[in-house]
């Protein structure tokens, strides 16, 4: 009895094996026809996830940065597109250093970044694009990085400017706007080098500088950075939600001199009214902390003050000296006129006595002439004290020097 029930134990045995082992015969088929399935439809796929995603006004441009790893400065870069986002599908744009169509790549090896430019954006321009790096080798992947293009009439999320620019030292601010659909999303400005990012709300200071953060809650947002260095030059985004707006920062050295009372900047409240390019845009109000340094702003006006002083006493100064030289200018003119008059009479006078038989007197040029007139007085007998016989003759003398010539 005990013989037979091994032998049915160990027939059962034996038929397990059998059956396992056609089990795994079919799992092994089953794995190779899902592989080959997947080598089959592996161009349809997906490369990776959507990194960024970015909108943009209909007719607008759009500058993009990609970053690569050092390592890669000398690989051949492109920017490619598909509208269903299948990557072994997309299409090449333009390789770096080449412009095709509205669409130019230029590598800043330098920085380890190279930039995209697509401009005169169309609705058929909505779809996926790759930042690639090309890697040499049969079974070895290209470095890309996916990033999805939304263009809109009215995009969701945007910038006034995608460049700015400030000084060593200084300040920036940039505004972001956000459609009416992203005002509970979460606001920040990220830099893209290392995704270090800000929230709205708080003031973070780094070795940097200070950046802040301010949402008026009507569709945009204020980031205001404060005390700029040289290393703060990089590529940043204003995001709310998942969308993205690529902002440029250029910080230049400061041109002042360095030795400066730097005061207490006191924080004034400033209303800026934004509309949007389009049609159907509406009026953004927001209040805005800005830095002003009102002990600078004084002291310019005192110094302009001080320069409209000066004017006020300098003009009517200069204008009486002017009057002053004319009227001294006009005074000499006329006496020389008068004393020119005077010669002329004089000439003319001495003229006629020439023609007249009395050139004896004017040939003494140099010498003095003295004229004589003689009145002989008939006599009287009332008046005279003298005899009666006696005549009596009265003279007059008139000493005259001609004038030179």
């Amino acid at each position: 009895m005990s013989s037979c029930f091994f032998s049915i134990m160990y027939m059962m045995k034996m038929q397990g094996e059998e059956t396992l082992q056609c089990f795994n015969r079919r799992t092994d088929s089953l794995k190779f026809i899902v592989f080959f399935l997947w080598l089959i439809t592996a161009p349809e796929g997906r490369a990776g996830s959507v990194s960024r995603r970015l909108t943009v006004q209909t007719g607008g441009s759009l500058i993009i940065p990609c970053h690569y790893d050092r390592k890669y400065t000398d690989h051949k870069k492109y920017w490619c597109f598909h509208a269903k986002s299948a990557y072994n599908y997309c299409s090449i744009l333009a390789y770096a250093n080449e412009t095709k169509g509205r669409v130019s790549v230029i590598d800043h090896p330098d920085q380890s970044f190279f930039t995209v430019t697509m401009r005169n954006l169309q609705n058929e321009d909505t779809g996926a694009y790759w930042c690639v790096v090309e890697i040499e080798g049969i079974f070895e992947r290209d470095e890309s990085e996916q990033l999805y293009l939304t263009v809109q009439s009215a995009p969701d999320v945007s910038v006034v400017n995608s460049s700015v620019s400030g000084q060593e030292g200084g300040d920036i601010s940039v505004q972001c706007f956000y459609s009416s659909g992203y005002k509970n999303k979460l606001k920040q400005w990220c830099r893209y080098k290392d995704q270090s990012c800000y929230t709205v709300g708080r003031t973070n200071t780094s070795q940097n500088s200070s950046v802040q953060i301010s949402d008026d809650g009507r569709g945009s947002f204020t980031v205001l950075m404060t005390g700029l260095r040289l290393t703060d030059s990089d590529w940043y985004y204003c995001s709310a939600g998942d969308l993205q707006a690529p902002v440029q920062l250029n910080v230049s050295e400061n041109s002042q001199v360095p030795f400066l009372t730097v005061n207490e900047p006191k924080s004034e409240s400033v209303t800026t009214e934004v509309s949007e390019r389009n049609g159907d845009a509406t009026a953004l109000s927001s209040t805005t902390p800005v830095s002003v340094n009102t002990d600078q702003t004084v002291s310019s006006e005192e110094q302009q003050n001080e320069n409209y002083l000066y004017l006020e006493l300098w003009i009517p100064a200069v204008v009486l000296l002017m009057v002053i030289v004319i009227f001294v200018s006009a005074v000499k003119l006329r006496k020389k006129h008068n004393r020119n008059e005077y010669i002329t009479e004089v000439n003319r006078v001495r003229a006629s006595d020439t023609v007249s038989g009395n050139g004896s007197s004017s040939v003494l040029a140099e010498n003095d002439v003295t004229y004589t007139s003689v009145i002989v007085q008939p006599k009287t007998e009332a008046s005279s004290p003298v005899s009666v016989e006696d005549e009596v003759t009265y003279s007059s003398v008139h000493k005259w020097k001609p004038l030179n010539t």
